[in-house]
């Protein structure tokens, strides 16, 4: 698609799930991305795991060595409130895009709509304005204790969009420590560039304002916001929530741009809907000094190989 806009606004939907509720949260969302449209934005980004949920602070009755029946049966509920790609929900999120005329990325717990392969995994789904699902990136390396509930993605899913502002990809969370997949996007020519996150530490900041510099290109990061008072009571788990605190997760989400400067700085402790608008140029004035795949790419040294 051919690149010939100036500027576009962006919309980071910093806000929570229905937790554990795959419908109820599916109608959050399209209500989301309407009020999103409604304030100008022609690319709506929303957090990891959104539907149904990241799983903040459930063991799923797993300790090392062994598993419980209740913990299975809080995994069950989260795996039937997982999004199947394609499926009704995939449908409903492709026409809310459509309808509203948004290029919309949405992370996921996805799992196989054939139901033979009931891995799960962290997913981030890409719809156009035509409504058209345009692909999907698994999260390559679950985090720690999430390597109990998602599988591995692998390089057939490092997926690049193309929009009239540049092209788009994503890499999820601690992903984006990852020297050679952050890379491996660059190689794609990713000039924006979605981080959704679980992420709420400062420190994380750091990073995303590293990839900026680095990769010469604007960042997007959004977080979830939740309370705990928003899990359901009923969970087998729900007491492995009463020592966490009661905003279990407080947000951070931002934009950063092309010279590592927030376009919109990091909102804390609310729901929000964060807009910037997104000086295109910066993009080509910033890598006049530094051009990661370019005059600074040293193909003649360095040389890197994806297994797509």
């Amino acid at each position: 698609m051919k690149e010939n806009a100036k500027t576009v606004k962006v919309a980071v939907v910093q806000a929570s799930p229905i937790i554990m509720d795959k419908d109820a949260t599916l109608k959050k969302t399209i209500s989301l991305i309407k009020e999103a449209a409604d304030k100008g934005a022609k690319i709506v980004v929303f957090p990891e795991a959104f539907i149904p949920a990241y799983p903040r602070g459930l063991s799923f009755g797993f300790v090392v060595g062994s598993r419980t029946m209740e913990g299975r049966k809080d995994w069950q509920r989260y795996y039937e409130n997982s999004v199947a790609v394609p499926s009704d929900v995939t449908e409903a999120l492709g026409e809310a895009a459509h309808e509203y005329g948004v290029y919309l990325s949405i992370g996921i717990t996805e799992r196989d709509a054939d139901e033979i392969n009931t891995t799960l995994y962290c997913t981030v789904l890409f719809f156009g304005p035509n409504g058209e699902y345009l692909g999907k990136h698994r999260k390559l390396k679950p985090t720690g204790s999430e390597r109990l509930i998602w599988g591995e993605g692998d390089g057939s899913t490092l997926t690049a969009v193309d929009t009239p502002y540049g092209k788009m990809g994503s890499l999820i969370c601690w992903e984006n420590y990852m020297p050679l997949a952050r890379a491996a996007m660059y190689a794609k020519g990713v000039k924006i560039y979605i981080a959704p996150t679980a992420d709420s530490r400062e420190i994380y900041q750091n990073t995303i304002k590293h990839i900026a510099l680095e990769g010469r290109c604007f960042v997007i990061s959004c977080n979830q916001y939740v309370e705990k008072s928003m899990y359901p009571k009923d969970l087998n788990y729900y007491h492995e929530l009463e020592k966490q605190p009661e905003i279990m997760c407080p947000g951070g989400s931002c934009i950063i741009d092309p010279l590592g400067r927030y376009v919109v700085e990091p909102v804390y402790n609310k729901e929000e809907i964060l807009i910037g608008e997104l000086d295109l140029d910066l993009i080509v004035q910033s890598r006049l000094d530094f051009d990661v795949t370019g005059h600074y790419s040293r193909p003649d040294v360095f040389e890197l190989i994806v297994h797509e």
